[in-house]
C-alpha cells in the first residue's frame, strides 16, 4: 500500500483505538491514561501519514534516487509541530509551505502543536492532564491536516 491507501490504513487503527475507550468504563483515572496513550498514537499517526505522503510524491514525481534521498530524509522524522511540518514541504515547494502556513492556522495549528507537545511531556514522564474529548478533538483536527497535505503532496 502507498500514498493515501496507507494513510487510510494508518487511520482506521487509530480510529478503533478510540472505539476502544467504551470497554474502560467511567473510571476516570484509567480515562486519562487511555487518554495519554491516544495522543502518543494520533501524534505517531500524523508523523507516519506525512512521512508516507511524501514518500508518494517521490515515488510518482522522480526515479529511484529521489525516493531514496526522501526516505532517508523522511525515516526519522518526528516532533512533527507545525513548523516542522511547512519546513518539510517547504523543501519540496515553497507554494506548499505558503500552501500549508496558510491552512495551518488556528485551531488546526493548536491541534497539531498541542499533540505533539502533549506527547513529548508523557514520553519523558511529565504529568500531563488530558481528556479523552481533548485528545479526539486534536484527532479530528489533525485528520483534517493530514487531509490537507495528501491534496498538497498528491493531488487528486
Amino acid at each position: 500500500m502507498t500514498g493515501r491507501s496507507e494513510v487510510a490504513r494508518l487511520q482506521q487503527r487509530l480510529d478503533v483505538a478510540f472505539r476502544r475507550i467504551s470497554s474502560v468504563g467511567t473510571d476516570l483515572e484509567i480515562q486519562s491514561d487511555f487518554a495519554r496513550y491516544l495522543c502518543v498514537l494520533v501524534s505517531g499517526y500524523l508523523e507516519q501519514a506525512v512521512t508516507e505522503l511524501v514518500l508518494e510524491h517521490a515515488r510518482r514525481a522522480g526515479g529511484p534516487t529521489l525516493q531514496r534521498f526522501v526516505d532517508q530524509r523522511t525515516k526519522h522524522f518526528a516532533n512533527a509541530n507545525a513548523q516542522r511540518l511547512e519546513e518539510l514541504l517547504g523543501a519540496f515547494d515553497p507554494d506548499w509551505r505558503k500552501e500549508l502556513e496558510g491552512f495551518l492556522v488556528d485551531d488546526l495549528k493548536d491541534a497539531v502543536d498541542g499533540v505533539v507537545e502533549l506527547r513529548n511531556k508523557i514520553a519523558h514522564g511529565e504529568s500531563v492532564g488530558v481528556t479523552y474529548q481533548r485528545i479526539a478533538d486534536y484527532y479530528l483536527r489533525v485528520q483534517r491536516v493530514v487531509e490537507r497535505i495528501a491534496d498538497i503532496c498528491i493531488p487528486r
